[in-house]
């Protein structure tokens, strides 16, 4: 059972996954890194948690987060990648980071907010065996369990040749018409959903001003802030027309830099009316279109937060400029947190607390899982993390999986891919591209 207090309703987990995907279908342990081959795996000695209950609510989602204890709480914060093409397929992998070898033991010893799903983690293969670890998955968690991907289409696509191949976003932004981002995104919506998976980290809702930028460039819609921001927030629709979560993403902009956040931290000098223009117009679609989740960007805007912190643990750009100047109350979900960008100035399980403590909501892939989870309890305990500020995430989360459908049943259609429907409008977006 949930390790609940007294007088305790279900609960309801979730996962917001996804992550700064990189440029090519086989990246390595973070979602857009270059190099190949997973990180080296920490020791995984954390305890097994105490059993979920079996009877999660999306009724009163106030009283689920009261009703949780801190464990199961913190639990939630966390989005795991497991290794293997099978539920119940043992992988040296999952041995080595988390103490258990299938990715259905990961699910039931940690209990984690969600799972996002890689090529290079061997978890896709065929649309039948992705349907079927998906629902493997969701079935070894007592609570309901949302799984993502990055699935950019284009130079990121994590699924890839199993879907409907559609362009990328910079020739979908060159065709000028916003319905186009709308018909790719439904469509790969459509195919997710039929695969069992509730999330798509997408759009890039960064503008690509700097030609020499390494990890956005084609990925963008384009250089012009208005005509990014109208793809984007077309795109959003796309995605919740098809009923799956969608996340914007790198806040407060990436599309400025020159070095790759995978592998080192990339400074933009922008100042606050130069982000005003230039970075923050596609957010504020995004979120006037009720996008489910922001992705935050490992990269230090000095003008905006002279902290020298990257944007990911800076509470004046997530909370100052994202939740308090935009005004958004959706979920934040960090970028991968085994890219290097973040891991310059801070050790992992520091990275993890202060995530939180600037405004994140949700810890994308953090590189020392088990770690992670002990310092984000231990920061709980001391009161460094607040009761009300871990309910906020909590229940931030909770609000998500509900509104997405994530509590009630899920079923798969991998038959579904590829349909007549969907290959005429990729070949129609394919010529309007070009």
């Amino acid at each position: 059972m949930l390790k609940l207090r007294s007088g305790a309703v279900g609960l309801a987990a979730l996962l917001v996954t996804g992550c700064s995907a990189g440029l090519g279908a086989t990246a390595p342990s973070s979602p857009a890194a270059a190099p190949s081959g997973p990180p080296a795996a920490p020791s995984a000695s954390l305890p097994p948690s105490p059993a979920a209950s079996p009877t999660p609510s999306a009724g009163n989602l106030e009283a689920t987060v009261a009703a949780m204890s801190d464990e199961d709480k913190v639990g939630q914060l966390l989005v795991a990648v497991v290794y293997g093409q099978r539920a119940d397929a043992s992988s040296k992998e999952n041995q080595a980071r988390y103490g258990v070898g299938t990715p259905a033991e990961v699910v039931r010893k940690y209990r984690p907010g969600g799972v996002i799903l890689f090529n290079w983690a061997d978890n896709v293969s065929t649309a039948k065996q992705v349907a079927a670890l998906t629902t493997g998955l969701r079935e070894a968690s007592e609570t309901p369990l949302m799984i993502g991907v990055d699935q950019e289409n284009g130079v990121v696509s994590r699924l890839s040749p199993l879907i409907t191949e559609l362009p990328g976003a910079l020739e979908i932004g060159s065709t000028g018409d916003p319905a186009n981002a709308r018909d790719a995104a439904r469509v790969t919506g459509e195919e997710l959903k039929a695969l069992g998976i509730s999330v798509d980290f997408a759009p890039v809702a960064d503008v690509n001003i700097n030609p020499h930028n390494p990890v956005i460039g084609p990925r963008a819609y384009g250089s012009d802030p208005r005509k990014v921001a109208a793809m984007v927030g077309a795109a959003v629709d796309g995605f919740h027309d098809a009923g799956v979560a969608t996340v914007a993403k790198h806040f407060p902009g990436h599309g400025d830099t020159s070095v790759d956040s995978h592998t080192g931290l990339p400074v933009i000098k922008h100042s606050l009316a130069q982000w005003e223009k230039l970075d923050a117009p596609p957010f504020r679609e995004a979120i006037e279109r009720g996008v489910d989740a922001i992705m935050t960007a490992h990269v230090v805007m000095p003008k905006l937060d002279p902290s020298g912190d990257p944007a990911t643990l800076s509470h004046k750009i997530l909370t100052g400029l994202l939740r308090d100047k935009l005004g958004f109350d959706g979920v934040v979900t960090t970028d991968a947190l085994d890219m290097a960008g973040v891991r310059k100035k801070y050790g992992d399980a520091e990275v993890a607390v202060r995530s939180i403590l600037a405004g994140a909501d949700v810890l994308l892939m953090p590189p020392d899982f088990p770690g992670a989870y002990k310092a984000l309890l231990k920061a709980v305990e001391t009161g460094r993390i607040t009761e009300q500020r871990l309910d906020e995430s909590v229940l931030r989360i909770l609000r998500l999986k509900k509104s997405r459908g994530i509590f009630g049943p899920i079923t798969t259609d991998p038959g579904a891919l590829k349909s007549g429907e969907h290959l005429r409008v990729a070949k129609r977006l394919k010529a309007a591209a070009r």
